[in-house]
């Protein structure tokens, strides 16, 4: 079975080799067919410190890594600064 692959946007890197990623969704509300936008929050293994605040990122599923860290980073595009 293929490993799953979420995008989103590095929230915090305060920890060592880890960032939290705001994952978005939308979805339709099944009675009012209204769009719907929930978030949450995963926390990914960033072996190099490298992923900043802003930055966007793909992450994948991986064996537990310690309590909370399921994911890894794959890749990422860092935020241009103006």
């Amino acid at each position: 079975m293929p490993k799953r692959t979420l995008q989103g946007v590095v929230v915090s890197d305060k920890q060592a080799k880890t960032v939290v990623v705001r994952v978005d969704r939308r979805f339709t509300h099944p009675i009012y067919k209204k769009t719907i936008r929930r978030s949450k929050n995963y926390h990914a293994h960033d072996e190099n410190n490298q992923f900043k605040p802003g930055d966007t990122v793909w992450i994948e599923e991986s064996k537990p890594i310690s309590k909370l860290k399921r994911w890894t980073v794959v890749r990422g595009e860092h935020r241009k600064t103006a």
